[in-house]
């Protein structure tokens, strides 16, 4: 069961003018589920994204770089579940252009002008016929308050669809930010099989949508890690419809353009956060905090040095205060000139570790009763400057193993 995570309810998923969904159910891999989402887009719309840093990067991956950085005006996004098109090498390549080809000659644009994604299983021949044979009915079904749906329609090993809508003034204007996204294991993005799709009606200049998404991903997506696997197929895309009643954005030093930002993150972060309390066999949901770092890179590398951890993750699952294995965590994470004499470790309100050894206060009990909560924080203090940063996590599960161990069958 997913840690504090329930479904999203549709009436609180705002639509964002200029944008409509549709979702049908092509059989990509089963039959009878919702596996084909179309989101489609009025002129004027700016689209940016970011991809997965995986060398082995998917063929839908490359095509929507290439159809990106052509210069055309993005008018429709297509997405399907249940194969990555990972993999597949030329003809994947080809199947992911075709089925650009497919929802263009549907919508009488150029196939430069569609993004395609996948997700599921990597090598497996992409079923292009199934998909452009499942267009016609997600076409019929677009609809701006579709994101429910779509939210479903994009899950793979996922228990609950993930979405998050919120509403913000910008000159006077109501702005909205409604947002999905996919993803329960492979997941460390790094830009798993994780998908993000945030858009806004906001006013935003072009120019600034790339920094935009980037910096977005680096505080929400690029923060989480459920197994440490980056994956093939990784995006996270920010659509500006760009039809709201305000003046136009053309700087984040502006009141309006740091409220816009604002709250593109915290829409990102906590899709990002549904993917991690939804990790596959996920009990609990860790925030690891480090600070007291000389730059930010260093307290990231700690950060994900515990996040990563199995010995770490499993002590988590048992609730076994074991907590050594995270000072161990700490220091393989690659600071060459870390002084354990200097570090500091608390799990939530009990403080566990100080000058490198144990706090002459901590009782193991307290560990323990912390380690059974479904939301523990865990705080390392490295003592060597000023920098901080945060990734969340979850532990591992037998049922970690068991549903990746079963994934194809």
């Amino acid at each position: 069961m997913p840690v504090n995570l329930s479904a999203p309810n549709a009436a609180d998923l705002h639509p964002v003018p200029g944008l409509k969904l549709g979702i049908a159910m092509a059989g990509v891999r089963k039959a009878n589920r919702k596996d084909l989402a179309v989101i489609a887009l009025e002129p004027g719309a700016a689209v940016a994204g970011v991809f997965t840093l995986n060398r082995f990067c998917a063929a839908p991956v490359q095509v929507s770089r290439e159809h990106l950085a052509s210069g055309q005006e993005i008018r429709a996004l297509v997405i399907n579940t249940g194969n990555a098109n990972a993999g597949t090498g030329a003809d994947g390549l080809a199947r992911a252009r075709s089925t650009c080809d497919a929802l263009a000659a549907q919508l009488k644009i150029s196939p430069q002008q569609v993004l395609p994604f996948s997700t599921g299983v990597i090598m497996e021949t992409l079923p292009t016929e199934r998909i452009a044979a499942g267009l016609p009915a997600a076409l019929a079904d677009l609809r701006a308050d579709n994101w429910a749906n779509a939210a479903e329609g994009i899950m793979t090993t996922d228990t609950l669809p993930k979405a998050v809508s919120r509403q913000v003034q910008i000159g006077g204007a109501t702005v909205t930010v409604t947002g999905i996204s996919k993803g329960a294991g492979m997941i460390r993005p790094n830009m798993a099989t994780m998908l993000g799709f945030v858009a806004t009606d906001a006013q935003i200049a072009p120019a600034l949508l790339q920094g935009l998404v980037k910096d977005a991903a680096d505080q929400s997506f690029n923060r989480v890690t459920i197994d440490g696997d980056t994956s093939t197929n990784d995006s996270f895309v920010l659509i500006a419809t760009r039809q709201a009643a305000h003046a136009e954005i053309t700087s984040w030093d502006s009141a309006e353009g740091q409220a816009l930002r604002a709250a593109v993150f915290e829409v990102s972060r906590l899709l990002a956060q549904a993917i991690v309390r939804d990790g596959e066999g996920a009990t609990k949901f860790i925030t690891v905090e480090v600070e007291g770092g000389r730059n930010e890179a260093e307290c990231l590398q700690v950060a994900y040095a515990i996040g990563h951890s199995p010995l770490v993750k499993t002590a988590f699952f048992a609730s076994d205060p074991n907590l050594g294995r995270i000072l161990a965590a700490v220091g393989y994470a690659g600071i060459a000139d870390l002084d354990q004499s200097l570090i500091e470790l608390h799990l939530d309100d009990v403080h566990v570790a100080s000058r490198g050894g144990r706090h002459p206060s901590y009782r193991e009990e307290d560990g323990q009763r912390v380690m059974k909560q479904s939301e523990i924080t865990v705080r390392v203090g490295l003592s060597r400057g000023t920098a901080q940063a945060t990734v969340w996590t979850c532990d591992f599960s037998h049922d970690y193993v068991t549903i990746n161990a079963d994934y194809r069958s």
